[in-house]
């Protein structure tokens, strides 16, 4: 990791560390495919990738963990995280006042708001590109069966990422509901009041998330196809804007 939370570029982690992940999860009778990268899964990983770590506040998103499980070389392990980290690591930081932890809640949900409807759009391009290849593979005769086989562990690939996203923002929400509920009991203030309701726009994505509904045509709202975005070696600009202790 690099300043403000980047992953910086480096053979380790963009070729070492993913070819050997793929040596493992092969080891380990898990689907791997060798397919070129299509611009939309690109996307939807550049997308996601904010989501699975938190540059703002590194440890209690498991960031090193993280990047294990990105690149195959460790199995899933986010299924074990549990909601009171990231109050933990808001009630030990120190600030001068204590509604600035309300603050600092407030603009991590609102830096989420912010990216989620695009994200969810380069979710369902990625869906709807396995779904032509699933088109391609039943209604061409030329598709060899390694092709078909290495076509199906994308998708299987595919859906992983997405099912690990979708984990993530509930685990996002679920961890600043936890902080609310928390910050209400120990220094009780009214901005509280503005924080529930980010949080309160904030569920429904969850909730579409959870039934993989990324294509309604309201997922969009404040984003849209065609715009540059940057990699995960690029600072999330979002995250500048949290309230750095005193």
């Amino acid at each position: 990791m690099g300043d403000f939370g980047r992953a910086q570029p480096s053979v380790l982690h963009d070729t070492v560390m993913p070819y050997a992940g793929k040596l493992i999860a092969t080891n380990r009778k898990e689907p791997v495919s060798n397919l070129n990268q299509t611009d939309q899964e690109r996307e939807m990983h550049d997308r996601t990738w904010r989501f699975l770590i938190a540059a703002h506040s590194r440890d209690w998103l498991f960031d090193g963990s993280v990047e294990l499980q990105r690149t195959r070389i460790g199995p899933a392990r986010d299924f074990r995280y549990t909601t009171e980290r990231y109050y933990a690591w808001l009630r030990s930081t120190t600030y001068q006042s204590s509604t600035t932890r309300y603050n600092t809640v407030g603009r991590h949900i609102l830096a989420d708001l912010d990216t989620v409807p695009a994200t969810f759009l380069s979710i369902c391009a990625v869906l709807e590109v396995d779904r032509q290849r699933r088109i391609a593979v039943a209604e061409l005769g030329t598709i060899e069966p390694e092709v078909a086989d290495n076509v199906a562990a994308r998708q299987i690939e595919n859906q992983w990422h997405i099912d690990w996203f979708v984990r993530a923002l509930n685990y996002r929400y679920d961890s600043y509901a936890y902080a609310l509920d928390h910050l209400l009991a120990e220094t009780p203030h009214e901005q509280s009041m503005g924080v529930d309701e980010q949080l309160r726009r904030m569920r429904p994505w969850a909730d579409r998330a959870n039934q993989g509904d990324f294509c309604s045509s309201n997922s969009g709202s404040g984003g849209g196809h065609g715009v540059t975005i940057p990699s995960r070696f690029q600072t999330m600009v979002y995250d500048k804007e949290v309230v750095l202790p005193k």
